[in-house]
């Protein structure tokens, strides 16, 4: 990823926007990361995989028996011992 400040970035804007379709494009601001510019493609890849996470009182009734009738695979009953 290349790294740019922002000052360099507004002054070869269209020079990083070139290469951001190649790689994204870290931009900083008194030296810290603040944002990161990429392709629209990647972009709406990114957004296509992304998830909603809820909080309990927003899930159905209907969610929350699938939930509770959903087992694990035996193949994990391992993991169980992380919990005790």
């Amino acid at each position: 990823m290349i790294t740019v400040s922002s000052a360099d970035c507004q002054r070869h804007f269209g020079m990083y926007s070139d290469k951001a379709l190649k790689e994204p494009i870290s931009i900083t601001r008194n030296g810290r990361e603040r944002l990161v510019m990429v392709s629209a493609e990647e972009y709406h890849r990114l957004k296509r995989n992304s998830r909603i996470a809820l909080s309990v009182a927003e899930l159905t009734d209907e969610d929350l028996i699938s939930i509770s009738n959903t087992e694990m695979l035996s193949q994990h009953a391992h993991l169980d011992e992380e919990i005790r």
